[in-house]
């Protein structure tokens, strides 16, 4: 039984014992607790689940209410007692086991996934990073939501890996993948590996007429706190190029807070990609009487040094001065690690559509960095399924199945993008 404060309708506060539930997101492991409800969609604190709009969406990743089902979080102590017998087993057999690269939302589910199946299995989890848990598409609405930078964190790295039992390696580059040995290399050492699961996401791409130096790219937490330092508590004027998902969150979050955006893009509307269900057109009316300027169907020829900050010249001889450019521009997968192990590629790692293999068959991909039939898939509702899939079959082939056993299938589906801009939230398909 949860205590919860009810406020009833006279306006007295009484201590009430309520059995609240709980519900997780079957795409992206979100949980509503009914206690606290979802104040951001409206729904007050003691909301049940039933009595939820059908039309309500997952706050993270977008899909509907038919896409949660009831959550009980597993016991502590069952928990430990579990740990304490696996580590035992692990003792005994000291393996390679699983070795993850990246530790962002990917990396992370891949390990729960693994672990909630198999106490005993040993898991090596890489980052380039401190490895702490977030909700990244938070990134680009935290402001509006008065979310801090330090807030963003949901669990240390160094908690997340104590909890799932996890050997987690931080500041760690992976450099090269030596497939013979089933060996991974990286800044700090060398580690094996029985099955290796490739989680490191993708880069934000930055057009050549924006040199590093000069430009935001807030595609992790590391950047984003460095940039909610760098813009201070005074108004500052911000260039962002990209008018797509990202761009266009970033541009209503900064102007909210009274930051004077100018918003790029070479096409003739935000959101371009939806035009169809005229979201450019939406977005641009929410925003009459914000801070935000959209200049469309204009590039970027190149950018120098100003008294204020930055100069920003179009292609087309317009002058823009801003104290930070932000690059909105999409994303790009890194190759050289999936190169040095000669696995196929085909604009990102290819994976096999129903068991996530790549081309080697202890080598397997999710995220970002992964291409179904050639299409990335960059939203957060499908990294669940797909940690799902590869832990099963891996789980499976450690209790002697066949290589190509796949217990759990996944299945590409059209993503449901929710676009969270405050001013004029949208879902779009």
């Amino acid at each position: 039984m949860t205590p919860s404060e009810i406020t009833s309708q006279n306006g007295d506060s009484r201590l009430l014992n309520i059995d609240f539930q709980l519900y997780i997101c079957n795409a992206c492991g979100l949980i509503y607790d009914e206690a606290k409800g979802d104040p951001d969609s409206g729904l007050a604190a003691g909301t049940r689940f039933a009595d939820i709009p059908e039309d309500w969406a997952c706050p993270l990743c977008g899909v509907t209410k038919a896409d949660f089902s009831p959550y009980t979080p597993p016991a502590p102590d069952a928990m430990r007692q579990q740990m304490a017998s696996a580590g035992e087993h692990l003792a005994s057999r000291g393996p390679a086991g699983v070795v993850i690269v990246g530790a962002g939302k990917a990396g992370w589910q891949m390990a729960e996934s693994l672990r909630a199946l198999d106490a005993s299995v040993s898991i090596t989890l890489v980052s380039a990073c401190e490895g702490h848990v977030y909700d990244k598409p938070l990134l680009s609405v935290a402001m509006a939501r008065g979310i801090g930078p330090d807030q963003l964190v949901k669990e240390t790295g160094t908690d997340a890996a104590r909890r799932l039992r996890v050997r987690l390696v931080t500041d760690a580059h992976a450099v090269r993948i030596c497939p013979d040995t089933q060996t991974l290399r990286t800044t700090r050492g060398n580690f094996r590996f029985d099955e290796l699961v490739l989680a490191h996401g993708a880069q934000a791409a930055l057009p050549p007429a924006l040199p590093a130096s000069a430009t935001w790219r807030v595609n992790h937490l590391g950047a984003y706190q460095k940039l909610r330092t760098a813009l201070g508590d005074n108004p500052q004027q911000v260039v962002i190029v990209g008018a797509g998902l990202v761009g266009c969150e970033l541009a209503n979050d900064l102007a909210l807070q009274g930051h004077q955006v100018t918003l790029l893009d070479s096409q003739s509307q935000p959101l371009a990609r939806w035009a169809q269900q005229k979201a450019g057109e939406q977005v641009l009316t929410a925003w009459d009487r914000l801070p935000i300027r959209f200049l469309g169907g204009v590039s970027v020829s190149s950018v120098e040094p100003g008294d204020r900050g930055w100069v920003v010249h179009t292609a087309c001889g317009q002058r823009l001065v801003a104290q930070h450019i932000v690059a909105a521009t999409g994303l790009t997968t890194p190759s050289r690690l999936a190169h040095s192990a000669g696995l196929a590629w085909d604009q990102g790692i290819a994976v096999d559509p129903t068991t996530l293999a790549t081309s080697h068959p202890n080598i397997h991909a999710l995220g970002d960095c992964i291409t179904v039939h050639g299409q990335a898939s960059r939203y957060i509702e499908p990294i669940l399924r797909q940690a799902k899939t590869i832990a099963a079959k891996l789980v499976a082939r450690r209790q002697g199945a066949a290589q190509d056993d796949c217990p759990v299938a996944y299945e590409a589906k059209p993503a449901v993008v929710r676009v969270k801009t405050t001013s004029c939230p949208l879902t779009l398909h």
